[in-house]
């Protein structure tokens, strides 16, 4: 079973307790218990990816000797703090920072410590002694961290100088905790946003309750910056209505009055805007937007107006904001997260391409605000504890107002991810979904047809398709929500509510419920909350379809056929260079980290890296090598039966360095393979799996030639797709 890691606590400001939710790719809950032996317990939840469901685990802190009573490798394996220590630009910016800042002995206090990479360069610039005039306190909430940090700290002979306590920063009290207040504060509890770790209420805590009047700090200052852009591709992420109006397959997910039921959340979202820069129009000039100074107490809310001159005429469809830090007081050293053609023309210079810090990219509501070059227009910027907002307008009327439906949806508005938005507004996407449906109701014309996953299309095709159809949707992510949303659009669209039924009663009461039979049970397949997983985590269609085969007709037609794991052999540096293993970080020795954190390269016999999910497209520089191949096929016209598995020898076409392998699934529509949709690199909505190799290697002449992959899925234990490859 996969461990997916959330906060511990349900808590506003998740910094204090949770994980750093830029080094985490996906979350399920974890909580914290306290033994009669005041070690901390932390119950974390995991999760089987076929099935959705989960059971808790227990992670006990180390007893006396050592041995933990539940391993946490693994636990770490998929978050990003890897590529975050392999940033060696970041590294090095802190470790100048924290000499040129800490140069007596002093009391430094560091919040989110991480592995202790800050804290130890704060005890070594002190003289690497701990008195009492010098002493470092590094704060880390997570348990299964502090177990890393402690070996850490041990191999590298810092366990006497640093003062590592397992407890969130507005848990640390003055005389309790720590003797006293700290000089200096140290910290990196920053995300693509900058705030969304928490940042604030961390600082405030911190100047309220454990630092010194007019302390120091690194970082120094935080600044936001944005620019205004033109782009169709981020457009189609949010825009769904006007790409509907340009379809003709008479089905509307956004019907008129209903604008405000459905779309995306209002709130940046981190992405690699590099690599679309060829499909990015620039609007505007840079824009200082906030102002954070690490050494002063932040307040909570603040806002900010601002008038804008258009540099081009164009369409303004998004908001793309990057940070910059200035880590010493005297602003000599920096770090920036801004796009290239920002840090093409600073003094800052161009960053290594790296995953833990993206771009954010806010988007304006509707088809954008059309600007000339030359005319101004009002953004209005605010922040509250966690997050940035922005509200564009070119007068004093709003940019999107949205028309009111006789239906009453109450408080409703269903959000799904911008990628599921896009999808949903792709004119080829979406005539596949026609064409597989049509074909699959072709003969059926008062069928019963079950829609097992969290599709929003499928409902409404399948009853715009055949008038005499009835559709009953189950939506297991969505629940009630897109019961109240489907009862609405389909009403809009003409379909008549007895036509329509959401079931509520789960799949272990349909049979009873429906002893006529079901003559479809189909999907896109697409659970909600699995769109940062991997992409065979939708296998779990196939473990529905199996489940509910009691009550499908001996006829009934199971809509995708088929699904097929496929990958292609591929050049992916930079990608490499994030997840490489490390050796030393600015002189402190991290090699045993590797295994614990997902590293590949120089592992361990035995240990190997985990398959990861990333939208390839967004993976800096790539290149495919080999021609796409299929590693094994699961058909879902016959119920799970026990395990299988696959394997593939390929070839190595073209000439460069292999650094892993690209994985993703296709799905076959039909029985005949005639639709087929595709979750691969060249398909941009979808995260692909990335396998990286042991070590990269050279293709071609004298070269690598071809590379084994064998993958196996066990449905009776874990639920896990197993994947391991053989350089030939």
């Amino acid at each position: 079973m996969s461990l997916l890691l959330l906060p511990k606590t349900f808590v506003p400001f998740l910094s204090f307790r949770s994980p750093p939710l830029t080094r985490l790719r996906s979350f399920v809950p974890a909580r914290t218990m306290s033994s009669q032996s005041n070690n901390q317990r932390v119950f974390q939840l995991r999760q089987d990816p076929l099935t959705g469901t989960s059971e808790w685990i227990v992670i006990d802190e180390n007893d006396q000797a050592g041995a933990p009573v539940t391993s946490t490798d693994g636990l770490l394996a998929t978050t990003s703090y890897l590529d975050m220590l392999n940033d060696t630009r970041r590294n090095r910016a802190y470790r100048l920072a924290i000499e040129k800042t800490i140069t007596e002995p002093c009391h430094v206090l560091d919040i989110g410590a991480g592995t202790g990479l800050l804290s130890m360069m704060a005890a070594r610039a002190m003289g690497g002694t701990c008195d009492s005039k010098g002493m470092v306190t590094a704060c880390e909430s997570y348990l299964p961290m502090v177990k890393l940090m402690r070996k850490v700290l041990h191999k590298n002979g810092m366990t006497k100088n640093i003062n590592l306590i397992n407890k969130r920063s507005d848990e640390l009290e003055v005389g309790l905790d720590i003797a006293s207040r700290a000089d200096v504060l140290v910290s990196e509890i920053l995300d693509s946003e900058l705030l969304g770790e928490g940042l604030i209420p961390s600082l405030q805590h911190a100047h309220d309750m454990l630092l010194v009047d007019n302390p120091k700090s690194v970082p120094y200052r935080a600044t936001t910056y944005c620019q205004l852009v033109e782009s169709k591709f981020l457009c189609n992420m949010h825009d769904l209505q006007s790409n509907e109006a340009r379809m003709s397959d008479g089905v509307r997910l956004v019907p008129p009055g209903l604008e405000s039921l459905f779309g995306i959340k209002s709130q940046q979202y981190s992405m690699h805007v590099d690599a679309i820069e060829k499909e990015i129009k620039l609007l505007s000039e840079p824009v200082k937007i906030f102002e954070f100074d690490f050494c002063k107490r932040p307040e909570s809310n603040g806002e900010l107006d601002v008038h804008i001159e258009a540099i081009n005429d164009g369409s303004v469809h998004a908001i793309i904001s990057w940070w910059v830090l200035q880590l010493d007081s005297e602003g000599t050293i920096f770090y920036s997260t801004a796009p290239r053609w920002i840090e093409s023309n600073s003094e800052i210079g161009v960053r290594d391409w790296c995953d833990h810090w993206k771009q954010c990219v806010w988007f304006t509501p509707g088809p954008g605000v059309s600007i000339s070059k030359g005319e101004k227009v009002h953004l209005h910027a605010s922040h509250t504890c966690t997050n940035i907002l922005y509200n564009l307008k070119k007068t004093q009327s709003l940019t999107h107002e949205m028309t009111h439906s006789s239906f009453s949806t109450g408080d409703l508005q269903l959000t799904l991810p911008p990628e599921r938005v896009a999808l949903y507004g792709d004119s080829i996407y979406r005539q596949s979904i026609l064409e597989a449906t049509r074909n699959a109701l072709q003969g059926k014309s008062h069928a019963q047809c079950l829609v097992i996953d969290d599709s929003l299309l499928l409902p409404l095709m399948a009853l715009h398709i055949s008038n005499g159809s009835r559709v009953i949707s189950l939506s297991p992510g969505l629940q009630e929500n897109a019961a109240r949303y489907l009862e609405a659009v389909a009403d809009s669209n003409g379909f008549s509510k007895d036509r329509l039924e959401y079931f509520r009663g789960g799949k272990a009461k349909l049979t009873e419920a429906y002893p006529t039979k079901i003559d479809m049970l189909i999907g896109e397949p697409y659970y909600y909350g699995l769109e940062s997983g991997l992409p065979w985590q939708n296998l779990r269609f196939w473990k529905d379809r199996t489940l509910l085969d009691p009550v499908l007709s001996k006829d009934a037609v199971v809509m995708p056929y088929k699904g097929v794991l496929r990958g292609c052999a591929m050049y992916l540096p930079d990608l490499w260079k994030s997840r490489c293993c490390l050796g030393s970080v600015e002189g402190f020795d991290h090699a045993l980290v590797n295994t614990t954190l997902g590293g590949c390269g120089d592992l361990p016999s035995g240990k190997d890296s985990p398959c990861l999910p990333f939208f390839i497209w967004q993976c800096g520089e790539t290149m495919k090598l080999s021609k796409e191949f299929t590693v094994m096929e699961f058909d879902f016209s016959k119920p799970i039966t026990g395990p299988c598995s696959g394997e593939v020898q390929i070839e190595l076409i073209k000439p460069g360095v292999c650094h892993g392998i690209a994985l993703w699934m296709d799905w076959l529509m039909d029985k005949e393979s005639s639709i087929v949709i595709s979750t691969g690199p060249d398909e941009r909505y979808w995260k692909q799996g990335v396998k990286l190799l042991g070590k990269p290697v050279t293709v071609g002449v004298e070269g690598l030639s071809f590379i084994g992959i064998k993958a196996s899925l066990d449905p009776s234990s874990n639920g896990e797709l197993i994947i391991t490859h053989t350089l030939c």
